[in-house]
């Protein structure tokens, strides 16, 4: 049977605008008091009217969606995400920077966003981007959860980072179809691991707000308990986003403004409690002065204009094309979109089947590994034992697991392509066995021991090819080892 789902076209059209309106509003309040360490006691704004800060939250979203029209919701993966960083994105500051250059050696997501990154995996560059992927998949969060952790993975690798964009993603999504604010940061909250430092940020401002705490409590209680983190951190910004969502009722302007009052990296926070509020009471229920002294315009600072012609320059333009986009998204997924002017409605869609089980296939991931879209027919994910740098005379091992797309068993011969002077041991034979349901198992695990020579390079790489005559182009796989 299949799936068939309605969106209201006003109502999502509506919301979809309120989302980057209520962005755009949310970084512009926030934006000349980025990196603040004490509280403030701003009233509104202190930028020029008709100026909206430009601001990377909003940017990167704009490149999001060129991918995604371009190669597809079936072939986006990290490291098509990857690739876009580092012809679009002009940005090296922080883990921004740190992720390029591990891309630039070779390092795939979400290894590039764990090697050398211990400061930055836990920021904010991550969850400040997830309205994208929510506008895609509207009402559908384990979707947009899906691109929500490619996106992530790349420059904050398996870490509290990527588990901030899990949690907005997820909220942002669900938030087309539920307006209560304490449900969503519940749904938010049920697809992170509830022992993270996220959902324990979540918690001490939900504890607070239940606890009647004067909201400044609540703040100093969140800085104190990611004192360790330092600033710039996701805990203790998510939690102030969730802090003005709660004491802020409902109400857009108060939101915001208990939000940017907690500090730290305002524009980002504001920026996130206004999509959020965009979304759930659409545009036209965000305050008429506020966007009159905003307006529609979106300004870029981090795109490399060489690639991305046309950007979209307002907020509508940016509407129309995730509206067009959203189908095409939702269709990789068997679901059949209408846009209609009935009611808003899930049909016959079980939201949670969708996906089911994604989500913990990552989270049990090895921090040192990556994944490679190889073929049309099987994917794999390399595993590394330990961190890959390695010395002259030493052993490393490496493991490949395949996931078989064929409705065929078959084998493949192997062949290692590895540096001058350095051997390995593995089997020359590799048995691709085909399962009901492969979507998040493993169908075959080739493990190899790599013995490095008395030369090491700062940079080694190694290819190893799988190949059988059943399919016509060979699987080659990239393992790069840091001298």
């Amino acid at each position: 049977m299949a799936l068939k789902m309605k969106l209201n076209k006003e109502e999502y059209l509506n919301k979809v605008h309120g989302c980057w309106i209520g962005k755009n509003i949310g970084g512009t309040l926030g934006d000349p008091y980025e990196g603040t360490h004490d509280m403030l006691d701003i009233k509104g704004f202190s930028t020029e009217k008709g100026e909206p800060a430009p601001n990377d939250d909003l940017d990167l979203q704009l490149v999001w969606l060129k991918a995604m029209q371009q190669v597809g919701p079936k072939a986006m993966s990290a490291n098509v995400l990857a690739y876009y960083w580092m012809t679009h994105i002009t940005p090296y500051w922080n883990e921004y920077g740190i992720a390029k250059a591990n891309l630039e050696m070779g390092l795939l997501p979400p290894l590039s966003g764990e090697m050398n990154n211990s400061t930055w995996k836990y920021s904010n560059g991550a969850w400040i981007r997830s309205e994208i992927w929510a506008c895609l998949a509207p009402g559908i969060p384990n979707i947009a959860i899906k691109y929500a952790i490619m996106d992530a993975s790349v420059d904050h690798g398996l870490s509290e980072g990527t588990y901030a964009e899990i949690f907005t993603a997820s909220l942002e999504s669900m938030a087309f179809f539920e307006s209560d604010i304490r449900k969503l940061i519940h749904i938010g909250l049920s697809h992170i691991p509830q022992d993270c430092r996220i959902a324990r940020s979540v918690k001490i401002a939900m504890d607070g707000y239940d606890k009647k705490l004067d909201w400044k409590e609540v703040r100093e209680n969140l800085r104190k308990d990611c004192e360790d983190l330092g600033w710039f951190q996701a805990p203790a910004n998510v939690g102030y986003v969730v802090l003005g969502l709660l004491y802020g009722e409902g109400d857009f302007k108060k939101s915001l403004i208990y939000t940017v009052n907690c500090g730290d990296d305002t524009d980002c926070t504001g920026a996130t409690a206004g999509a959020i509020l965009g979304i759930t009471l659409g545009a036209d229920k965000i305050p008429a002065d506020w966007k009159e002294y905003i307006g529609d315009t979106i300004r870029t600072k981090c795109i490399n204009g060489t690639y991305v012609r046309p950007l979209p320059k307002t907020c509508a333009e940016l509407v129309e094309r995730i509206y067009e986009m959203t189908p095409v998204v939702l269709h990789e997924y068997g679901i059949e979109l209408t846009y209609t002017d009935e009611e808003m409605s899930f049909g016959n869609i079980v939201p949670s089947n969708i996906l089911k089980g994604q989500k913990e296939e990552f989270f049990t991931r090895s921090p040192y590994s990556f994944e490679v879209p190889c073929v049309p027919y099987s994917s794999a994910i390399v595993e590394y034992e330990k961190e890959p740098v390695v010395k002259p005379n030493t052993d490393f091992k490496v493991t490949i697991k395949t996931k078989n797309k064929l409705d065929a068993n078959y084998y493949h011969e192997v062949t290692v392509g590895l540096p001058e002077g350095w051997t390995a041991d593995y089997n020359r034979t590799c048995f691709e066995q085909k399962l009901p349901d492969v979507d998040y198992k493993n169908t075959c695990v080739f493990e190899m021991m790599v013995h490095v020579g008395e030369t090491v390079a700062p940079v080694n790489r190694i290819s190893v090819m799988f190949n059988s005559k059943l399919c016509v182009i060979p699987m080659t796989i990239p393992i790069t080892l840091l001298g």
